[in-house]
């Protein structure tokens, strides 16, 4: 067996145990005589009877000895200052630069963390109407008439202001009836109805995306619902007219990732997740019915986003799939600003896909929707794309891969200036010019490698991004111990209810343990691909801060999915959406942030489910300054020292599961 990583649980308190058995240490104390003790006080006889005189200069001799001595000493230290300053002066000057700003930096989040525990003593439960709180897009009416909000699209808007603790100041509370949702695999297909806000007019829709069977206590997404057999129908559809023999093969064309706009509840995206394919779901928010919420819910990977003013934060040429089936999106307004949005987070020779009741041939008698039917496919030829093929309500288009074809083709939207595509695309104002053709990233996908050979990126695809193989294969093997290492160190809590017999082997821990993961600072992904390259079925949210180096793109590249965020603004989820949150390093770069890491620990808790895990791994003064507060936010904590890192420690945290409710 190999060496533990681990070691040093401390219980719910999160004191660090040293395991040295010793209770108390001791002091001794030293006291010097008084000189006249040891015969220095007093004029001693001498059988040669030595002069006074003669002791004074023997002293006298000595006492100049000595100064000479340390004269030459310090002459020396000086010299070899001075050899030393001369030669590596600016060396010397740069690590001590970065010794104090580290140790400013670190100090700085301490003694912020110090003042703020002030602030948490008075954290209380939250109201029950704030059980499907999302900060950003709570200024939206849920009482709103559709009707009102119709053409309005500003509505839809993210709107977010940094809060501070003591402004928010609560903790969401799960709904009354709320249950521990069903592991993976079963939950895809089964969830607890009470654990999403849903009313009667949701579940009597009849769409294709939204239609769900009632059960009891739960909501069915079964594969013998009509739902889900028509889900298949229509995957395979999609695969025929793209030229596939079905979907089992998208892979093979290239594609691995999808954005899925509107999402209905996720069942597309289920479906394809069967055929090694990885889709993202956005949609506005709901105050309820959400899709978001309920795909979460499923299992499956969801943010709340909409196609409104901004980007959508993540990088160019992205995804390899666009699909649309109804998501009420009219492409055709403000120029098809919208479709080049679609255009930017395409990759070359990747797909967009738009089921609409609007594209039936019947619909097309209509004058009104002939005419936005035309707008949208002469806009789309204008910009390169390639009419595949059109079958009942679905279109298909395809991106070109090939540069040229904007100089040969009239365009009535221009190419982004170079530095447009270079720059951080955190919910910027949509551009009306057509992105990514500048980028090095500019690789059709169909040369692309399969998934998941591309999970290990070559030497040359590194180097697009700026990254030195052996950093990203160190990188790779450092987190594949961690991985490891964290399942160890999970299993004990999770069956702590069933202590093992002397001599057994600790329980491993459930394989479907976690299913929905938020790493906070993903860096290169590796905590992702660690998870997958030890059999555990879980999907990760791959977050970016902004304050650090944008390595989304290399994420995406990778076959990952992810965005970048601001951590001092609330996350685009509903509370408890998530089954572990992990973060390495984020409090040392939190300094650059312009909150309390107190609201970041706040935001953690609103969108962790009950029962869910936090690990955190950072600096040990960081992660002991933030113990301190774990208790205010009701955790469960325990700190854990890091064999061979005497700089690091790992804080491991319990959300608990609080049924009573505030009246």
């Amino acid at each position: 067996m190999s060496r533990p990583l681990y070691r040093g649980f401390t219980g719910s308190s999160g004191r660090l145990s040293t395991g040295s058995g010793i209770g108390d240490s001791f002091n001794k104390s030293y006291q010097l005589k008084d000189f006249s003790e040891i015969g220095f006080g007093h004029e001693l006889l001498n059988p040669f009877g030595t002069s006074k005189s003669r002791r004074s200069l023997t002293l006298g001799l000595l006492k100049l000895g000595v100064a000479g001595v340390i004269f030459l000493a310090l002459l020396g230290l000086l010299f070899w200052v001075l050899c030393i300053s001369t030669s590596s002066q600016a060396i010397l000057y740069r690590g001590y630069r970065r010794l104090q700003e580290q140790l400013v930096a670190d100090l700085s989040v301490v003694g912020e963390l110090s003042l703020g525990i002030g602030k948490l003593k008075e954290l209380e439960f939250c109201p029950s109407d704030y059980e499907n709180y999302v900060p950003c897009y709570f200024n939206i009416s849920e009482s709103s008439n559709p009707a009102e909000l119709d053409g309005k699209i500003d509505q839809y808007e993210r709107s977010c202001v940094h809060r501070s603790a003591k402004e928010q100041g609560c903790l969401v509370l799960p709904p009354k009836n709320y249950k521990i949702p069903l592991r993976w695999p079963t939950g895809r297909d089964f969830i607890w109805k009470y654990n999403v806000k849903i009313t009667g007019q949701e579940l009597s829709s009849g769409s294709l995306t939204k239609r769900m069977m009632v059960e009891e206590e739960q909501l069915s997404f079964h594969s013998d619902s009509l739902m889900v057999d028509g889900v298949e129908d229509y995957s395979h559809q999609i695969a025929e007219m793209i030229g596939l023999r079905n979907e089992s093969n998208f892979n093979e064309a290239g594609v691995r990732t999808v954005l899925d706009i509107g999402c209905g509840f996720g069942s597309f995206g289920a479906h394809l997740f069967a055929k090694h394919l990885l889709t993202m779901c956005i949609a506005n928010y709901e105050g309820s019915g959400s899709q978001v919420q309920l795909t979460l819910e499923r299992g499956l990977p969801a943010m709340v986003g909409s196609f409104a003013t901004k980007q959508l934060p993540y990088p160019n040429l992205s995804f390899d799939m666009v699909h649309c089936a109804r998501c009420g999106i009219e492409w055709e307004r403000n120029d098809g600003i919208f479709v080049l949005e679609v255009d930017r987070l395409l990759r070359p020779g990747g797909y967009f896909v738009w089921t609409s009741l609007t594209n039936t041939h019947r619909s097309l008698h209509n004058k009104e929707n002939q005419k936005r039917w035309t707008l949208i496919r002469d806009f789309t030829e204008s910009i390169c794309w390639d009419l595949l093929s059109q079958q009942d309500e679905t279109i298909i288009w395809k991106k070109t891969s090939k540069k040229k074809c904007y100089s040969s083709r009239k365009s009535v939207s221009p190419i982004c200036d170079r530095s447009l595509d270079m720059k951080s695309l955190y919910y910027q104002p949509l551009n009306p010019c057509i992105g990514g053709t500048t980028s090095q990233r500019w690789i059709p996908i169909e040369d692309r490698r399969p998934w998941p050979s591309q999970v290990m990126l070559s030497s040359a695809e590194l180097s697009l991004h700026g990254v030195q193989p052996e950093e990203f294969f160190e990188d790779s093997l450092n987190w594949e111990l961690s991985v490891q290492n964290y399942w160890s160190l999970l299993s004990p809590l999770i069956f702590s209810d069933h202590p093992k017999r002397p001599g057994d082997e600790d329980p491993s821990p459930p394989y479907n343990m976690l299913r929905n993961v938020l790493d906070m600072n993903a860096r290169f992904g590796g905590f992702n691909a660690a998870l997958l390259e030890a059999g555990k079925s879980v999907w990760v949210m791959n977050v970016v801060p902004v304050t650090s180096h944008n390595s989304l793109p290399l994420i995406f590249d990778r076959g990952f999915i992810g965005v970048q965020h601001d951590w001092c603004e609330a996350f685009p989820t509903y509370p408890r959406t998530y089954d572990m949150v992990h973060a390495q390093g984020l409090l040392s770069i939190h300094k650059h942030h312009g909150c309390s890491v107190l609201d970041v620990f706040l935001e953690i808790d609103r969108i962790l489910r009950p029962e869910g895990w936090i690990i955190i791994q950072d600096a040990a003064p960081l992660i002991e300054a933030i113990r301190t507060a774990i208790p205010q936010l009701k955790w469960d904590a325990r700190v854990t020292e890091i064999s061979g890192n005497k700089d690091d420690r790992l804080l491991v945290c319990q959300k608990p599961f609080f049924k009573k409710q505030i009246q």
